[in-house]
């Protein structure tokens, strides 16, 4: 991104899966509204529940796990308690050892066709024991199709 480049809000149809985001009280600041680093927890969950249901990641005994190296989020409208929450989930890159996936979200499951808030993370996957990079594992590959 550019200086002159601004961040826009997009629309769901720009995202390929979602997931239900509950809010919760405490999620809420003095200003009453989300507070910003709320919005990093539900992308790690929305990403890292979709990849465990769908059986590309086990955390509690697979041998390669996936460490956030970069993160970043751009708001575009409040969010707040008790509004429910839609995460839209896609995947921008995958390279040999790590995936940028970008995550959209909007207040709630009908509501508003732009994003709330937009951003990103990057997993590299790592050997647990090591720590060291490792290629990317089939069943993670085949999943991660799903997300372009």
């Amino acid at each position: 991104m550019t200086s002159s480049t601004r961040p826009q809000a997009e629309p769901r149809s720009a995202y390929r899966i979602f997931r239900p985001i509950g809010t919760r009280w405490s999620d809420n600041d003095v200003y009453g509204h989300v507070n910003n680093v709320v919005y990093y927890s539900w992308f790690d969950t929305a990403v890292n529940g979709y990849l465990i249901e769908s059986g590309a990641i086990d955390i509690h005994d697979g041998a390669v796990i996936g460490l956030v190296i970069e993160t970043q989020c751009n708001y575009f409208s409040p969010l707040s308690f008790p509004q429910p929450v839609v995460a839209g989930i896609r995947v921008a890159h995958v390279g040999s050892s790590s995936v940028r996936y970008e995550v959209g979200l909007f207040a709630g499951p009908e509501s508003e066709a732009l994003s709330a808030a937009k951003g990103h993370f990057i997993h590299v996957y790592v050997d647990r024991q090591t720590r060291r990079p490792v290629p990317l594992p089939p069943r993670l590959l085949t999943v991660l199709e799903t997300l372009k």
